[in-house]
């Protein structure tokens, strides 16, 4: 069992940034591929980035290719996602996902992940 927390969320202006922690409990941390996610009002919950358990391996959603950076610290049981050059387009609710089958690399869909953060709102405004 993980316990994830999101912090770091807030209104930003457009062309702005913002750096998203996702704090984790459990000694296991470091065996976890973790993710983000993010739900738009009215919108389904879609893929933002990825990450593999060691960190060496990553992977982005297209409209955020270039402009987010997803990275971890398992010493510090933490991941983070640096959000640059915002659009308000990128407005959401951001989740951090994590999930324990670290040998399957990384992991895209909000289905195969089985622990959720309870969220951190970002607002871009234009």
């Amino acid at each position: 069992q993980v316990q994830l927390v999101e912090s770091g969320g807030g209104l930003v202006q457009a062309g702005g940034s913002l750096r998203l922690s996702c704090a984790a409990s459990g000694r296991t941390f470091s065996s976890y591929a973790m993710g983000w996610f993010r739900q738009a009002p009215g919108k389904e919950r879609e893929f933002v980035a990825a990450i593999s358990w060691s960190g060496g391996s990553t992977y982005y959603a297209d409209s955020v290719k270039g402009r987010f950076t997803i990275s971890r610290d398992n010493a510090k049981n933490t991941v983070y996602l640096q959000m640059n050059s915002l659009k308000p387009e990128d407005t959401a609710v951001y989740y951090c996902a994590a999930d324990p089958r670290a040998w399957v690399g990384l992991l895209l869909h909000s289905y195969e992940y089985d622990y959720w953060g309870q969220g951190t709102q970002v607002t871009v405004s234009s």
